[in-house]
């Protein structure tokens, strides 16, 4: 059994943003998004340099990836994209302090390699049941962890958005990496926070749960998230894992970006 994966990708900009600083890619193998920070200091750069920098680790590496140790690929690539944006930073220093989160999956064999840093989110759908497979690097989740507020709480929290790690200029990453096993039927959802700001867990499970066509998914969750007020930029990746022929090539797929990146903001 060969496995692949058949996915859908959009952005946008929201209600209340001027723009859009989130980025998202997909290719046949790779889902990545990415949600920039920093407002005036670029955050849309960060994203997508970062987006850039696993799209381009995807095309160097060869099909059968059973000997490529993808943790630490995933790894360099993220390094690579805080040492672009670094240098950028030197040349102009109103871009220090840019930054971005980052969640991506990459399909090799029946298991996903996942990389994650910040609040973006991966969930797993499968027989009907919602699963969060990252855990926020927020202050409000850790202080969820620490007991010291409820999940309730931390919904309204005024601190709600204070990120603990972040890939930027200031340090290296830190990413959360794991492998994922997967088999047939499952349904993923990569998501900025503009989406998990306005929908809830069991909203999420009925949206992707409403149809067979990822691309009718992706649109109905941008316009659930503006209709619950749109506060940030939204960008939603929905991949079903599918079996494929032996003879397809799933990395051959065409690149396909969202936001940011899809307006090549890599530089200032």
């Amino acid at each position: 059994m060969v496995l692949g994966l058949r996915s859908a990708i959009g952005s946008d900009v929201g209600r209340r943003r001027t723009s859009n600083q989130d980025s998202g890619a997909t290719t046949g193998r790779l889902l990545v998004v990415a949600d920039g920070m920093g407002g005036h200091a670029h955050g849309e750069i960060a994203s997508a340099v970062t987006v850039a920098a696993l799209t381009e680790l995807d095309a160097r590496l060869p099909r059968d990836l059973s000997d490529v140790d993808l943790a630490e690929e995933m790894s360099n690539a993220l390094v690579a994209a805080t040492d672009n944006l670094e240098q950028q930073a030197l040349a102009d220093p109103d871009m220090r302090g840019m930054g971005t989160t980052v969640v991506s999956l990459l399909l090799t064999g029946e298991h996903l390699a996942l990389a994650h840093i910040g609040d973006s989110r991966i969930y797993r759908l499968r027989s009907g049941a919602l699963e969060q497979l990252t855990h926020d690097h927020t202050m409000v989740q850790q202080l969820v962890d620490e007991g010291q507020i409820t999940p309730e709480e931390a919904l309204v929290h005024p601190r709600r958005s204070v990120l603990m790690r972040a890939l930027s200029t200031d340090h290296e990453p830190e990413p959360d990496l794991d492998r994922v096993p997967i088999e047939p039927g499952d349904r993923f959802l990569l998501c900025s926070d503009g989406v998990t700001a306005v929908l809830g867990d069991e909203a999420l499970a009925e949206t992707l749960s409403s149809s067979d066509d990822p691309s009718a998914i992706v649109s109905r969750l941008i316009d659930l998230a503006n209709e619950g007020g749109g506060p940030d930029n939204i960008t939603a990746i929905v991949a079903d894992v599918v079996e494929i022929g032996d003879a397809d090539e799933p990395q051959a797929q065409h690149l396909r970006v969202a936001g940011a990146a899809a307006e090549g903001a890599t530089s200032s």
